[in-house]
């Protein structure tokens, strides 16, 4: 149930901290909602009328499978999946930033490291 609270909260963050660029977005309305909450887990939905969409699924171990989605002021709309389990925290999506490709001189000194370890060091005798 902890995680899901802290999926809540970071969706709520997540959306509160979403640029406002229209301004029918502080009068939008909840357009759908569904929570059903069971003893071997549960499913929760919401739809808003400026179109932020969030689904949760979860299990009795605590596993959660997830979405949520806004609209960006440049009107595109930003969808993140997110798996929460014994691994923690997992978003994926074309907006989650990765890091940029290794130059390639720096991948041909790492093989190159690799290839050549460094010679065993004595100790100085004084």
């Amino acid at each position: 149930m902890f995680k899901f609270v802290m999926i809540l909260a970071v969706v709520g963050v997540a959306t509160a901290l979403a640029p406002v660029s229209r301004s029918d977005d502080v009068h939008a309305d909840v357009v759908s909602r569904s929570d059903d909450v069971r003893a071997d887990g549960f499913d929760s939905s919401l739809h808003t009328s400026n179109g932020i969409e969030q689904a949760a699924s979860g299990d009795v171990h605590g596993n959660i499978h997830g979405n949520f989605g806004w609209i960006s002021p440049e009107g595109e709309h930003v969808d993140i999946k997110y798996v929460a389990d014994e691994n923690g925290y997992q978003p994926s999506g074309a907006w989650i930033p990765t890091p940029p490709p290794i130059p390639e001189a720096i991948a041909r000194a790492l093989v190159w490291l690799q290839s050549h370890p460094p010679a065993p060091e004595h100790p100085r005798h004084h």
